[in-house]
């Protein structure tokens, strides 16, 4: 078992580690933090079932940033749907056997890089060349951007430029989830790729980057505008009303 295998090994597992519990801690986080006040962002729908449809549209379509501003509208969504496609095509390595459906989505997954790459340089020259935007740019925006771009550069890289034995790699990441270790191909360009996949993985509970999961604790999206019909009261508010 070659060296490269043994770190990159450990490097995932570590990696996975990270990702779970500091994902899962941010989301029991956002779960328990009260909301005071009754803010939907107007004009908001009056019942549960309005929100969800309103949500639905905002995962889907990103509702508010259309209206806010198109050409981010335009990069941003280019950039998640190509990543949606990119990430399903990637699931052949961890399925034996594949699944009908991730079988149908190879060839969309293989053309969707190039929509991520596109998005996501897009999104980063509106950080480089928009003044009121780089103005409020901070050093880890343009870090989780290069980091995003290099995952998917090197990942065109390998698919049209300089192939790398994907038989091996779905072996390695096989044996991974079952804890047999598989040799890791030898590709430079496959080191960099998975490199940088496990950095994302590994800084991504603690970055910007958990707007998407954060959209569903939004009390700004998440609630009906019914403060006429129903009073809001938040869980410790009314733990202090029960005790006076």
């Amino acid at each position: 078992m070659t060296a490269a295998t043994i770190v990159y090994a450990l490097l995932f597992y570590f990696a996975a580690a990270i990702l779970l519990v500091g994902l899962g801690y941010k989301i029991y986080d956002y779960a328990r933090t009260p909301a005071p006040l009754k803010i939907p962002t107007t004009p908001a729908p009056t019942t549960r079932s309005g929100v969800v449809f309103r949500m639905a549209r905002e995962v889907v379509l990103f509702e508010s940033l259309f209206k806010g501003n198109l050409w981010i509208w335009l990069f941003g969504w280019i950039f998640h749907m190509a990543l949606l496609l990119v990430l399903a095509r990637h699931l052949r390595y961890f399925t034996e056997p594949v699944w009908g459906w991730v079988a149908l989505v190879q060839p969309f997954g293989t053309y969707a890089a190039f929509g991520m790459v596109a998005g996501l340089a897009g999104l980063w020259g509106r950080r480089l060349l928009v003044p009121r935007i780089k103005y409020i740019s901070t050093p880890s925006d343009h870090l989780m951007l290069v980091l995003l771009l290099g995952i998917g550069v090197s990942g065109v890289f390998m698919r049209f430029l300089s192939h790398t034995d994907i038989v091996g790699v779905k072996a390695f990441f096989l044996g991974l989830m079952a804890f047999d270790w598989q040799p890791l191909p030898q590709h430079p360009g496959l080191y960099i790729h998975l490199f940088l996949v496990a950095a994302l993985m590994i800084i991504f509970p603690f970055s910007k980057l958990l707007h998407a999961p954060g959209l569903f604790f939004s009390p700004s999206r998440n609630q009906a505008d019914d403060p006429r019909e129903q009073r809001h009261i938040a869980a410790w508010a009314a733990q202090l009303e029960s005790k006076s």
